[in-house]
């Protein structure tokens, strides 16, 4: 059974899942524990911020030491166009973060 929070933390991702063509017909992606907002929602900087903004404000979750340049550095740039940059590593940054957080009441992460 799902409980209360978990089923309005979904509802506030979908808020910020899109909706894609695929064979044309509108459909949105599945959403999960494990999905996660950078990788599998596509959301960038701008859109994490205010996802979480929204979080914090609704649940009434503590910040604690929340940064979203946990989840999203800066990227290195280089004016040489024949450098590579080697990739960022970050955390996952999932719903199933987001529903132990309320739950707890505090950012856990």
């Amino acid at each position: 059974m799902v409980d209360d929070i978990e089923q309005r933390i979904y509802a506030l991702a979908r808020r910020y899942n899109g909706v894609y063509l695929f064979n044309n017909e509108k459909k949105q992606r599945l959403l999960t524990l494990e999905t996660d907002f950078d990788t599998d929602m596509h959301l960038d900087v701008g859109e994490a911020e205010d996802l979480m903004e929204d979080f914090f404000n609704e649940f009434q979750v503590d910040r604690g030491s929340f940064n979203i340049e946990t989840y999203y550095p800066d990227e290195p740039f280089s004016w040489n166009p024949f450098r590579k940059s080697t990739p960022v590593q970050v955390p996952d940054f999932t719903i199933g973060m987001l529903i132990e957080s309320a739950k707890a009441g505090r950012w856990l992460y």
